[in-house]
């Protein structure tokens, strides 16, 4: 099961979390702090067997579809690795890393 992660500890990270969830989307958590604190909001995404991802600086209210887009892109993607993010529109330039799976 894939796992969409979301800094708890960021100012509007629980609310973005509980957007993710009411938008349908499932293994949405919160953890504390990312230690990405001058970017929040941070957002990662882990499965095993997938390359996991990590980014940061993610606007809650106005990166929400951008954010489900990338949702999609990581469930469909095989062994989780991205080709192209183009139709996560901003969020491509808020990776902070990727670990291969």
């Amino acid at each position: 099961m894939d796992r969409v992660i979301v800094c708890g500890t960021c100012a509007g990270g629980a609310g973005f979390a509980a957007a993710l969830r009411d938008a349908g989307v499932d293994g949405v958590e919160t953890v504390a702090c990312m230690n990405q604190c001058d970017r929040p909001v941070t957002l990662a995404f882990r499965a095993k067997g997938k390359d996991a991802y990590l980014f940061a600086g993610i606007d809650p209210v106005a990166d929400l579809a951008d954010a489900l887009a990338l949702v999609r892109l990581y469930a469909e993607a095989p062994g989780g690795t991205i080709a192209d993010a183009r139709p996560a529109g901003r969020l491509r330039y808020c990776l902070v890393g990727r670990i291969p799976g």
